[in-house]
C-alpha cells in the first residue's frame, strides 16, 4: 500500500500535501469511531446470570450464628471425637495446637485437648482418632504401649510434627514405620510422589520461608509416602502405615503457619478409612480500583512497551487482555468501584462527574456476567484518628469522626448505583486491606453483605477466615493470592486452600503495571502471562471449581458455614450416613478414601473424583447415604 524508502523529489511536494491532508482526515475518522465505540460500550444492557446463587437473608444468619454461640441449639451427634494432645509451656507445641483447631473445627470434626501429663489408658481407648502434637516425647513414655495397643486394634494416629530426637521417641519407631533418623533440615522444595492435593502433582511446590522444621528419615517397605523434599536424595515428608487394624499417619512438614493448613488437613484426611469434611467449592477473581478514575503512576513501561498514555494502555491493551482471559477460562471478575482518589476525609463528598470510563468498564464487566462492589469513595481506608499506621502508609489521613465514613460510602454506593441500578452492591474490599473495627461497624449498616479483604495476616492487613460473623451476619470471603507475580508463595498457599476449602481468591489491581514492586519493569506481556498460568493451573488442577462473583462465594461462604454435618457409620450396612442441619438447596464435601473402601453408590447426592482417592460431593438433600462395596 505504501512504497518504502522511495526517494523524494520536489514534484513530491504537493501530492504529500494531499496524502497528508487525506491522513488527517483518516484521523478526525478514527477518532470519531473510538468515541461512537466507547459510546456504543458505556451503553451496554447486561443482563443477570439466571445461574446466580444468592445470599440467604441477613436476619436468618444472624440468628443461627447466635444460637450457636448462645448453646442453644442442640449439637449434631459425632462418630466419634478426636483427642488433640498438647505440651503445656512448650512453644512449637504451643504454635501447632493453634495451627491444628482451626483446621479441625473447620472441617467440623469434634475434638477435645488433653495435656501430654494427663492422657492416660482410659482416655486413649475411649478415643477414635488421636494427634500427638508434642515436642518431648518422653512425657508420653508411661503411655507407648497403650498407644501402640490402640493402634493395632483400630485407632488412628497422627504424628502433628517431628518431635526432638531422644531415646524415648526412638520407641515409638516401629509403628511409625522409622528405619533411622538423623537431624532436622531444611527442605526448601516439596515434591507431590501420589496425587493427594488438587494440583499437587503439575509442579514441585517451593518454600520461601523453609527452616529446619523437618526430620530425616528413612522408611521401612511399607509406608505409603505421599509427599516428599525436592532434593537429590528426597526426604519422606508425608507418610501413612498401616499397623494391625489401625493406621499412623506421620505429617514431616514441620511448619505450622495458616498458608500451609491444607497440607496438615490432608494429613489428618489420611486417617483411617475414609474422611469426610465440608468445603466451600468456589473461585473468586476480583479487581481491586476498577472502575476508577486513572491513577496517577509511572508510565515509563508503558511509554516503553507500547508508547501510550496510561488512560489508553488501560482502554485498548490491559482491560482487553484481562478481558479476554476472563472469557477463555470462564472466570467472572467483581470489579471494586473507587469514585475519587482525592484525600478528602471530612466534609461534603462531591459525586464524580467524569463517568465515560466508568460505564466503558463497568458495562463490558457486568455484560461478561461479573460483578460491581465498593472499595470506597477514595482510597483512604476507614480508620479513625486513633489507628496507627506505623509509618506504612505516608500518603494515608485518618477520618475525623465515624459519620464522615458513613456519608463516604453512602456517596459512593449512591454513585454506583446511578451508573449501574442493576446491580445490589453487596461486596466490600478495603483500601490497602486495611480496615479498623469503626470502619467494619459502620459497613454493616449499610447495603454491603461481604467483606473481602485477606487470608494470610501481614503488617497491618485486616485478615479474616472464610465464615459468618455473629455479631452482624456480614461474610468474611477473604483473598489468598493477589497480582501478577504469583510467586512459588502464593501457589503454595493457593494449593493450600484447594485442598482444605476447595476455595481459590484472587485479586489484581490496574496500577499493578505502573509498580516497579509488583513486576511492571517486566512489562504487560510477561505479567499477563503470569495471571494466565495461573488460571490454567487452576482449571486443570481443580476442574470441578465453580466460577463465581463476590456476592456468589459470599453466598456459598454461607452454606459452608451455617450448614453442619453429622457423620455416622454403620458397620452392618457398610454405609455412612450424613445429616445436616440448617440445609440450603446444597452443601459440598470432600470424601478421602483410605485403605480398601471404595464406594458403590451414593442417595441423595453426586459424587465426582478430584485425585485419584480424593471426591466431591454435592448433597442435594439434608441427608446424603453413601454405600460401599
Amino acid at each position: 500500500m505504501f512504497q518504502l524508502f522511495r526517494k523524494k523529489t520536489e514534484n513530491d511536494i504537493y501530492d504529500n500535501h494531499m496524502k497528508l491532508g487525506g491522513m488527517y482526515v483518516l484521523g478526525a475518522v478514527f477518532i470519531a469511531l473510538i468515541a461512537a465505540l466507547m459510546t456504543v460500550q458505556a451503553n451496554v444492557q447486561y443482563e443477570v446470570r439466571d445461574e446466580r446463587l444468592t445470599l440467604l437473608p441477613k436476619d436468618q444468619l444472624y440468628r443461627v450464628k447466635n444460637l450457636e454461640i448462645s448453646g442453644e441449639e442442640e449439637a449434631l451427634p459425632a462418630d466419634s471425637q478426636t483427642l488433640l494432645v498438647y505440651e503445656a509451656e512448650d512453644v512449637v507445641s504451643e504454635k501447632s495446637t493453634q495451627m491444628m483447631e482451626p483446621v479441625l473445627s473447620q472441617m467440623q470434626e469434634p475434638y477435645k485437648l488433653c495435656e501430654a501429663g494427663e492422657l492416660s489408658e482410659g482416655i486413649v481407648n475411649e478415643s477414635q482418632r488421636i494427634v500427638i502434637a508434642v515436642s518431648h516425647f518422653q512425657k508420653l513414655s508411661d503411655i507407648y504401649s497403650v498407644l501402640k495397643k490402640w493402634v493395632k486394634a483400630g485407632g488412628d494416629l497422627m504424628i502433628l510434627y517431628a518431635p526432638e530426637k531422644n531415646g524415648s521417641f526412638e520407641s515409638m519407631y516401629d509403628i511409625c514405620g522409622i528405619k533411622d533418623s538423623g537431624n532436622n533440615i531444611l527442605v526448601d522444595g516439596v515434591h507431590f510422589v501420589k496425587d493427594i492435593m488438587p494440583g499437587g502433582q503439575m509442579r514441585d511446590y517451593m518454600i520461601e520461608d523453609a527452616y529446619e522444621s523437618s526430620r530425616e528419615v528413612s522408611l521401612t517397605g511399607d509406608c505409603e509416602v505421599y509427599i516428599e523434599s525436592v532434593s537429590d536424595h528426597p526426604v519422606p515428608i508425608l507418610w501413612r502405615r498401616n499397623v494391625g487394624f489401625g493406621t499412623v499417619v506421620f505429617d514431616n512438614f514441620g511448619i505450622m503457619e495458616k498458608a500451609y493448613r491444607g497440607l496438615h488437613c490432608a494429613a489428618y484426611s489420611l486417617m483411617g478409612d475414609f474422611c469426610v469434611y465440608p468445603v466451600i467449592n468456589g473461585a473468586a477473581f476480583y479487581i481491586d480500583d476498577f472502575p476508577s478514575p486513572i491513577p496517577e503512576g509511572d508510565a515509563q513501561y508503558i511509554t516503553r512497551d507500547y508508547n501510550m498514555s496510561i488512560g489508553d494502555f488501560y482502554s485498548q491493551v490491559w482491560w482487553n487482555d484481562v478481558y479476554d482471559m476472563a472469557k477463555r477460562h470462564g472466570v467472572y471478575y467483581t470489579g471494586l468501584v473507587i469514585e475519587n482518589y482525592n484525600d478528602q476525609v471530612t466534609g461534603q463528598f462531591e459525586r464524580q462527574t467524569d463517568v465515560s470510563r466508568f460505564l466503558l468498564f463497568g458495562n463490558m464487566l457486568l455484560e461478561a456476567g461479573g460483578e460491581i462492589g465498593i472499595h470506597g469513595y477514595n482510597h483512604m481506608p476507614l480508620v479513625l484518628r486513633n489507628f496507627d499506621y506505623q509509618d506504612m502508609y505516608d500518603g494515608y489521613i485518618q477520618w475525623s469522626k465515624p459519620y464522615t465514613m458513613k456519608n463516604s460510602l453512602n456517596e459512593v454506593i449512591d454513585f454506583s448505583k446511578e451508573l449501574f441500578p442493576e446491580e445490589q452492591l453487596q461486596v466490600y474490599v478495603p483500601p490497602s486491606n486495611v480496615l479498623s473495627a469503626e470502619g467494619r461497624d459502620i459497613i454493616s449498616t449499610t447495603q454491603l453483605r461481604a467483606i473481602a479483604s485477606v487470608y494470610l495476616p501481614a503488617d497491618l492487613a485486616y485478615a479474616q477466615e472464610f465464615d459468618v460473623s455473629a455479631q452482624d451476619g456480614i461474610v468474611n470471603t477473604p483473598r489468598i493470592i493477589s497480582g501478577y507475580r504469583i510467586d512459588d508463595y502464593m501457589y503454595l498457599a493457593a494449593l493450600s486452600e484447594l485442598t482444605f476449602h476447595y476455595v481459590s481468591t484472587h485479586f489484581q489491581h490496574p496500577d499493578d503495571v505502573l509498580d516497579e514492586d509488583r513486576g511492571a519493569a517486566e512489562g504487560w506481556p510477561v505479567l499477563s502471562k503470569g495471571l494466565e498460568s495461573y488460571m490454567d493451573w487452576l482449571g486443570e488442577g481443580a476442574s470441578e471449581i465453580r466460577y463465581l462473583t463476590g456476592s456468589e462465594l459470599a453466598a456459598a461462604v454461607q452454606r459452608y458455614d451455617l450448614t453442619k454435618v453429622a457423620r455416622q457409620w454403620d458397620e452392618e450396612g457398610n454405609k455412612l450416613n450424613l445429616s445436616f442441619s440448617h440445609f440450603e438447596y446444597e452443601e459440598w464435601m470432600m470424601i478421602r478414601l483410605g485403605g480398601k473402601k471404595r464406594i458403590d453408590s451414593v442417595a441423595g447426592g453426586s459424587l465426582t473424583p478430584v485425585t485419584y482417592d480424593l471426591y466431591l460431593l454435592k448433597a442435594d438433600q439434608d441427608h446424603v447415604e453413601i454405600n460401599f462395596k
